[in-house]
């Protein structure tokens, strides 16, 4: 099993000055801009750190190993921006590596499989529930275990979504291509009678509308990324830490490759113009 080089098992006090801290966010790439979106419109005077993993992306097809790699070279990175939280908003990462990160790191550490598959439980009639995810994810099974823990009748029916990702990264949200794969992929599950279906990838909340015309309006889609903002908002609370003043807000973004791209793609979905971007390299 890989280990870090370089451990941030660091013991901070907190105070008074560590409301003013960011709240760190990663994905391997756009996708987790879901997650950060709903924790602005949650905590708007939340002061925020994204990195995007995009010289990577997608984590989907990895090794559970490099998965693990990948997601602590994020946290420390993130880690050295002096973070009082973390947000874990890639499923593929919070499914192999999520234990790993808070063995290793002192600040809380959210990820965003366990608030979807609480929504999910809460909202199903008929006790099926779909799951579309990443390879990677899919194989973890941490879906279909964490929502059998709660509820054991429940029926799951898990599918890999491989193109959904690179289509998003490339600003492919909607059209007869989407539409296409969407329609091939999710066919199946259809037919599987499911009321419910959770988006188990931070990128596939910005594919809602085709998923919608394509699975029927009549099945629930949980989307993680509202779930867990409220998670957060709840642990901030809890633990003293939320931020109590109403200046503006600090809003920063790291990738590890093509600013550009991530610029075109992320305003348009934030809906707001985005300061601050820098491209680094990160390394454990």
């Amino acid at each position: 099993m890989w280990k870090p080089n370089k451990p941030c098992q660091l013991n901070r006090e907190f105070d008074v000055d560590n409301r003013e801290k960011p709240i760190g966010v990663f994905d391997s790439g756009i996708g987790g801009l879901t997650v950060l979106k709903e924790i602005i419109n949650e905590l708007p005077y939340e002061n925020t750190v994204y990195l995007g993993d995009t010289a990577r992306v997608p984590y989907g097809i990895r090794s559970p190993e490099t998965v693990i790699r990948y997601s602590f070279e994020n946290t420390t990175f993130l880690y050295s921006k002096d973070i009082k939280l973390l947000v874990v908003a890639c499923n593929t990462a919070s499914s192999v590596s999520l234990d790993f990160i808070r063995k290793n790191i002192s600040v809380p550490v959210i990820g965003v499989i366990e608030p979807g598959v609480k929504a999910a439980v809460r909202k199903t009639k008929n006790n099926k529930i779909g799951v579309i995810g990443t390879e990677a994810t899919v194989k973890s099974n941490s879906y279909t275990n964490a929502i059998k823990n709660m509820d054991a009748s429940i029926e799951v029916y898990s599918l890999s979504c491989p193109l959904f990702v690179p289509l998003v990264e490339e600003g492919w949200t909607e059209g007869e291509i989407v539409t296409s794969v969407a329609k091939k992929y999710l066919g199946g599950l259809k037919d599987m009678g499911i009321d419910t279906l959770i988006l188990g990838c931070t990128h596939y909340p910005l594919l809602k509308t085709v998923l919608t015309e394509v699975i029927g309006g009549d099945v629930r889609l949980i989307d993680s990324a509202i779930e867990t903002s409220r998670k957060v908002k709840m642990l901030l609370e809890n633990l003293g830490l939320n931020r109590e003043n109403n200046f503006v807000p600090r809003r920063e973004f790291f990738v590890t490759d093509s600013p550009e791209r991530f610029l075109k793609v992320g305003e348009n979905f934030l809906g707001e113009k985005i300061e601050h971007i820098e491209k680094i390299a990160v390394s454990s």
